[in-house]
């Protein structure tokens, strides 16, 4: 939707009979994050906050997330205590791909408009309660691909790599691994070790010691996200094997300046600022039309030391 109609239709919104409102009339939408210290969702978060700024006639927000980004339970009860709250709407990024869904559902039965961002809720459980939960955010199998292709490029046939994945039950973890293996694969790299760092900076730091110290011939770490790709970056350099190359993904702002250098060779930015922004908007559209909205991809983009100069 153009941004001029976005702002009629937010005017339009403020002043309907739609869905819970606050006192102010106003309908109050809650962004469900996961953990705030993952500086991904730090980012997330002052994205939605300026977008609630220019437009906080038009709605309310409520931003929360977890402390753990493995806590899905704690995840569960934020999402129960606002169903509770009668909130128009929740713009969800899970922790877990199976296990939000069933919450997410009493959320929908409540009358509460639910979009899921960031990470993908999983299409053959949402299939099999028969529920519809647009997706809006990035194709983190492309994503991943192309950060994959670019590190490739600039290695040989036969090299060995690790895989540093994310936590296994997420979507967006199993989708951006399998980007990474398909790039791997079409270039003749061998996968030599592929092991969850949990999204973690400490956690991939010893799983990434532990990978060159049994691998000694490896040649990168690709990292499903940036956190990951600073422990690995940290257990590089206190083994003296800062030869090994370092992917990641998030384009966190904690590594642009390794992005420039070029310790970490190359990450992907889905533009963290604006997804809950996408989820938001998607989230008000649905609640001034009777028509629910279809899934929405957001874009990817390589970012390397020539893309930042």
């Amino acid at each position: 939707m153009k941004q001029t109609g976005w702002i009629l239709l937010l005017t339009a919104l403020a002043a309907s009979g739609c869905a819970p409102k606050a006192d102010a009339g106003r309908p109050r939408v809650a962004l469900v994050m996961k953990s705030l210290a993952n500086e991904f969702f730090k980012t997330m978060e002052d994205g939605a906050r300026a977008h609630h700024e220019a437009h906080a006639s038009a709605y309310d927000l409520i931003a929360t997330g977890i402390k753990d980004e493995q806590d899905v339970g704690q995840q569960i009860r934020v999402i129960e205590q606002l169903i509770a709250d009668g909130v128009a709407a929740i713009v969800v990024a899970p922790a877990d791909s199976k296990g939000l869904i069933p919450v997410c559902q009493r959320a929908i039965e409540a009358g509460i408009v639910v979009v899921n961002i960031d990470n993908r809720l999983d299409a053959a459980v949402l299939a099999d309660r028969k529920l519809a939960i647009p997706f809006v955010g990035p194709n983190n199998h492309k994503g991943a691909r192309s950060v994959g292709d670019f590190l490739a490029a600039r290695l040989k046939r036969g090299d060995r790599v690790g895989i540093l994945e994310g936590i296994p039950t997420a979507f967006n973890a199993v989708e951006r691994k399998r980007g990474f293996e398909e790039a791997m694969a079409a270039a003749g790299i061998v996968v030599a070790s592929s092991q969850s760092g949990r999204w973690e900076t400490a956690t991939a730091n010893q799983v990434a010691a532990g990978m060159i110290s049994e691998i000694p011939d490896i040649k990168a770490l690709l990292c499903a996200n940036d956190n990951m790709a600073l422990g690995a970056v940290a257990a590089l350099k206190a083994a003296g094997r800062e030869d090994v190359r370092v992917v990641g993904f998030d384009d966190i702002a904690a590594v642009r300046d390794l992005v420039r250098s070029g310790r970490i060779l190359a990450t992907a930015d889905q533009h963290g600022d604006q997804l809950a922004v996408y989820g938001i908007e998607h989230a008000l559209q649905a609640l001034g039309s009777k028509t629910p909205p279809s899934d929405r991809e957001t874009p990817v983009d390589l970012v390397t030391a020539d893309s930042l100069r």
